[in-house]
């Protein structure tokens, strides 16, 4: 599988960095199937931290090896089980299990716009549900320990 990640810069060798804010699948290196997804992350990122250019950095991920040999948490659709998870970690407050990658649904600034609906009670679980089919949600695969980082290898990058 071909991974992509967004950045300032050219990210040869992934670390895990703690975050000033809350993601969607908690602390850990995100990245992305997608590549259009993860270039427009990039030039986000340039614009919010006003230095650098928009990099997409590219990695190949074994991930049959990887999800074997890994512990993984998977979400197949963005049912109530990744909402629970995603808005549990934009909140801060997911203490449950740990997991050395999380696969799933992206929930990107649309998304994330019907997801505090329903974190602040405007919409309740099966309106928030029922919004999120209509809506062409990408895939993210977060890496959040050392040991799932060895599984990434990095192919080269574009600026963008």
């Amino acid at each position: 599988m071909i991974l992509y990640h967004g950045s300032n810069m050219s990210v040869e060798h992934p670390k895990l960095i703690k975050q000033n804010r809350h993601l969607d699948f908690g602390f850990g290196f995100y990245t992305t199937s997608n590549r259009d997804q993860a270039a427009n992350f990039a030039g986000k990122v340039v614009e919010r931290s006003k230095n650098g250019k928009a990099t997409l950095n590219i990695y190949s991920f074994d991930e049959e090896v990887a999800f074997k040999e890994c512990k993984l948490l998977k979400f197949d659709a963005p049912d109530e089980e990744w909402l629970n998870f995603v808005a549990a970690n934009r909140q801060g407050i997911y203490d449950g299990e740990q997991y050395d990658l999380v696969y799933g649904a992206v929930a990107n600034d649309d998304v994330y716009r019907t997801i505090t609906l329903y974190i602040t009670g405007i919409l309740n679980k099966e309106q928030t549900l029922t919004a999120l089919k209509v809506r062409k949600l990408f895939n993210q695969l977060v890496f959040t320990t050392e040991k799932a980082l060895e599984y990434l290898s990095f192919e080269g990058k574009e600026l963008v």
